[in-house]
């Protein structure tokens, strides 16, 4: 399966340690292309719908809701 950069992903986020998000969650990936190619990790941002307004969180639209991605969360 090919990733590419910006594309929104549903991931398994389990297990979590700490504060870290769980469940399935749509994600972003921001690690570049010649990355996702040639190397097993990816890195990624998780989305959610509710969440507090901080620097690191980013608020867009997606299927005509409003999300937060979580930059401050890397998976």
């Amino acid at each position: 399966m090919e990733l590419n950069q910006y594309e929104i992903v549903l991931v398994n986020l389990n297990p979590t340690v700490g504060s870290e998000i769980n469940k399935t969650r749509p994600c972003v990936i921001i690690s570049p292309n010649e990355m996702n190619k040639h190397l097993r990790t990816i890195i990624l941002a998780p989305m959610t719908t509710s969440s507090k307004k901080y620097p690191t969180r980013i608020e867009i639209k997606h299927n005509n809701l409003s999300s937060i991605i979580r930059t401050d969360k890397f998976g």
